[in-house]
């Protein structure tokens, strides 16, 4: 489910004398709750949306487990945006887990409002994790990669 629907969707609940809003769509389930405190549960991508415009309607997103948190630095993402491994579909990932990267050098892209910001490493080291899907959206400080 995309940012946009998602807004669309806390200010529908926000507006509305309903409290609480389920949805499920392949990519996952989401709960907005109005007036509640948000809960992550588990389930299928692992994003979830703090509604900066709306504070009224906490959003739920139920979320993979995910895998035991390597040690090593994290990449995070310095935008909300979708993520990619490659600069266009069929072109090789920029790293997968065991390559070696450079301060600097492209780990992937994140597109935002139809622009490709490259995203560079911020520490030497090799890709221990791969924290975000090709195509997954991202949220502005959620960890992309763990370089160790």
């Amino acid at each position: 489910m995309d940012l946009r629907k998602l807004k669309t969707l806390i200010d529908l609940v926000s507006d509305s004398d309903i409290s609480e809003l389920e949805i499920t769509e392949a990519e996952g389930k989401v709960r907005i709750v109005k007036g509640g405190a948000p809960v992550v549960m588990a389930a299928a991508p692992q994003y979830a949306t703090a509604p900066a415009a709306a504070p009224a309607a906490p959003v739920v997103t139920e979320a993979a487990a995910a895998p035991a948190a390597e040690s090593g630095h994290t990449v995070k993402s310095p935008m909300v945006g979708t993520f990619y491994t490659s600069s266009s579909p069929g072109s090789p990932a920029f790293v997968e887990v065991g390559t070696s990267v450079k301060k600097g050098q492209t780990v992937c892209i994140i597109e935002a409002m139809k622009l490709l910001n490259e995203i560079e490493a911020d520490a030497d080291g090799v890709i221990k994790q791969v924290l975000v899907e090709n195509g997954q959206p991202v949220e502005f400080g959620q960890p992309l990669f763990i370089i160790g």
